[in-house]
């Protein structure tokens, strides 16, 4: 057998040495919402950084760490620890059914999907954050950062968060920042996924808006019977933000008919969802081929929110 890749469960000096000088935090709680999907809280041995709503840090294993999909495992003489930043998500609610506030937990939880690409170069890391189980140890970046957060929100604007996947991550804890702050204005948070069951918060979401009225969650599908068989009874077709954020579609689904002079809204995910601009040849700002966020609500009068230039859209991208 050889020692440096042992059967799952079992370990090495070698392994457990480097695990002891790279980690310092362990897995709290682990929740599936199928087997490509993950809620993950992460208890640090030192005290749990504080952070804003929207912000992200940095998970990481070591490239001699199993991998889900039994991918093959790093050589010891080459150690190396793979990272990769993550926002921070949060609980919605305790078990009361209270407000939880992101200063009131002992862990951070992130929101993860697995993601495969047999074919890249670079050391995946998901594979192996999929292979964890409670108590297990791994790296947790020290200090959150980021500058995707409620910073430019005033208490009576509006605030809508638009996320694909675990893109809504960052807008749980934005959410419940507001709320537990008090905060006056409408608050939209809609979510693309392809199947129902990849909504890994639906449950706490549907009790959040029942607690606040001026509160709303949308969630919707791209892949479900009644978006793809026409001859689906409840046949609603491909279902995506683009088409949610449409003023009418918007008003028929939330119930207000947001106002760009007092609206912010949050795109976070896909970046073909997100739609941003780049420069041609000449200097000029472009919009891809198929419309995004970014240029329908440009065309609504919204405006992109620079570091140079504030706006109202703010974007933070996946990948």
């Amino acid at each position: 057998m050889n020692p440096s890749n042992p059967p799952t469960g079992q370990s090495t000096p070698e392994i457990e040495e480097l695990r002891n000088k790279y980690y310092n935090a362990s897995v709290m709680d682990l929740r599936m919402p199928h087997n490509h999907l993950m809620i993950v809280r992460i208890k640090p041995d030192e005290d749990v950084p504080r952070f804003s709503g929207g912000q992200y840090t940095t998970l990481g294993l070591g490239s001699w760490e199993h991998r889900v999909d039994g991918g093959p495992l790093a050589e010891l003489e080459k150690p190396k620890l793979i990272r990769r930043a993550y926002s921070i998500s949060c609980p919605m609610l305790d078990l009361q059914g209270d407000l939880l506030a992101n200063d009131e937990i002992d862990y951070l939880e992130f929101y993860i999907t697995l993601v495969l690409r047999p074919d890249s170069n670079d050391p995946p890391l998901t594979p192996r954050l999929f292979r964890l189980k409670e108590g297990d140890r791994l790296h947790l970046g020290k200090k959150p950062v980021g500058t995707y957060t409620l910073k430019p929100v005033e208490p009576g604007d509006h605030v809508i968060f638009a996320g694909t996947g675990t893109g809504e991550a960052p807008h749980n804890s934005m959410s419940i920042e507001l709320l537990k702050r008090g905060h006056t204005g409408h608050i939209v948070s809609m979510t693309c996924v392809r199947y129902t069951g990849d909504l890994g918060y639906l449950d706490q979401q549907e009790q959040l808006q029942k607690k606040f009225s001026h509160y709303r969650y949308g969630a919707f599908t791209t892949r479900e019977p009644e978006n793809i068989d026409e001859n689906h009874p409840s046949y609603v077709g491909k279902q995506y933000l683009q088409d949610i954020i449409q003023p009418e579609r918007f008003q028929e689904t939330f119930g207000w008919s947001p106002d760009p002079e007092k609206t912010h809204v949050f795109l976070c995910g896909n970046p073909s969802m997100i739609g941003l601009p780049e420069k041609n040849q000449k200097g000029e700002l472009v919009f891809p081929d198929t419309k995004g966020m970014v240029e329908l609500l440009t065309d609504q009068g919204y405006k992109l929110s620079t570091p140079k230039n504030p706006g109202n859209i703010h974007f933070e991208k996946y990948w």
